[in-house]
């Protein structure tokens, strides 16, 4: 059976919107390595329509040479949440039409090993709601953004083990969190 690890660049205040904010801080090349084990240890990804969207035209294009990740995100299975998309184009992408926590239950049951989920906050947040989220991978950005959508959903109570911490050189702080209702 396969485990949801949600990969996540937040601010301090669990703001999750589109990470152009991160830039400001430049990037610590040991947080490669990080994204990369993550990565390699799934064997699927679930996207939401918004990342899928954005994801498809950026890393279809690429190759190994430009960046590792990309044998990954382009051969590996993708399964995409979305209920208005009618068409997958990206290679080994699958539509499950609009979310349900059946549909998912029945990847994690097809998947073995990891499934990597990147940004995709809505799909998050039901994720977390219906206690299908197993793994949180937070890179958290020193920083607050005062409003913007927010990683933990209003009323939803869970409670998350800490595995890992890393601090990065730029003060970005990588956690490592399983969820204690998987």
């Amino acid at each position: 059976m396969g485990t949801i690890r949600a990969h996540e660049f937040t601010s301090l205040d669990g703001v999750i919107d589109t990470p152009v904010w991160t830039m400001d801080f430049g990037y610590d090349p040991a947080m490669g390595p990080d994204i990369g084990n993550l990565m390699s240890s799934c064997n699927a990804i679930l996207l939401g329509r918004n990342t899928y969207e954005m994801f498809q035209p950026a890393w279809s294009v690429r190759t190994v040479e430009d960046d590792p990740g990309a044998p990954f995100m382009n051969d590996s299975p993708k399964f995409v949440v979305s209920s208005t998309l009618k068409e997958a184009t990206w290679r080994n992408s699958k539509l499950l039409g609009p979310y349900s926590a059946d549909s998912v239950r029945r990847v994690k049951s097809e998947v073995n090993g990891g499934i990597y989920v990147s940004g995709s906050s809505t799909l998050v947040r039901a994720l977390m709601t219906d206690g299908l989220l197993d793994e949180l991978h937070l890179f958290v950005f020193p920083l607050t953004r005062g409003s913007g959508p927010r990683l933990f959903p209003d009323g939803v109570q869970t409670t998350w083990s800490l595995n890992r911490s890393t601090t990065y050189t730029n003060g970005v702080l990588y956690l490592v969190y399983t969820s204690s209702t998987t």
